[in-house]
């Protein structure tokens, strides 16, 4: 699938195997399943963590909230449960390779304008608007919204989105994240309960939808 979708793909069966190709061939994305048959694959990215930005896609069967956070706040990209559609994978490697783009070209890091459906967040004037109307967000509700945004696509864990938004005294206590979280969809989504534009990882955090 891969292939057939304009990528050269290597593949390796052991993380031993791993371990040589990425320092041999430096990848552009890697794809990572945490079942490997010589160790765990959440060592695998801290190996990679250690010396490499590289993005990393996590394909796993485990459907724990733990591992995955784990995953994610060790350094992984993306984490797809299996099992999963083509074009779904396409996309998160899409994402994370976008993301590695802006992160080496700060210049590309964020437009001034977001846009996806009838969501607009223009960050040179603050202004978030939804079908052409103007919505009010508190500091901390823009913060959050701007934080998502600039990882669009990207599922943050909820440790993450604290840290960034409040500091690192903050704690991990998520209930301040929730309530501020329920608020903007209140403001933002037409069906908070079918959400258009801010997706929850249950669990695990939050991902905003691609912009256009």
């Amino acid at each position: 699938m891969l292939t057939a979708n304009g990528y050269d793909a290597i593949q390796v069966y052991t993380g031993t195997e791993a371990c040589q190709i990425l320092a041999a061939y430096c990848p552009d994305l890697v794809i990572l399943d945490l079942g490997l048959p010589d160790m765990d694959g959440l060592d695998i990215i801290r190996e990679i963590r250690s010396w490499s930005a590289v993005p990393i896609v996590v394909v796993s069967a485990r459907t724990r909230e733990r591992d995955k956070i784990e995953a994610l706040d060790l350094g992984a990209d993306d984490y797809l449960t299996k099992p999963f559609g083509g074009g779904e994978l396409l996309a998160r490697i899409r994402t994370a390779l976008r993301h590695a783009r802006q992160a080496s070209n700060p210049s590309l890091a964020r437009t001034s304008v977001y846009r996806s459906g009838e969501l607009s967040i223009d960050f040179d004037r603050h202004l978030v608007q939804l079908a052409g109307q103007d919505v009010h967000l508190t500091q901390s509700e823009y913060k959050i919204v701007s934080l998502l945004t600039q990882y669009a696509g990207k599922v943050l864990t909820y440790d993450f989105m604290i840290r960034s938004i409040w500091g690192g005294k903050a704690g991990s206590d998520t209930q301040n994240l929730r309530a501020n979280m329920a608020k903007i969809r209140r403001k933002l989504e037409k069906n908070p309960a079918k959400p258009q534009y801010i997706f929850t990882e249950v669990g695990v955090g939050y991902r905003m939808a691609e912009g256009e």
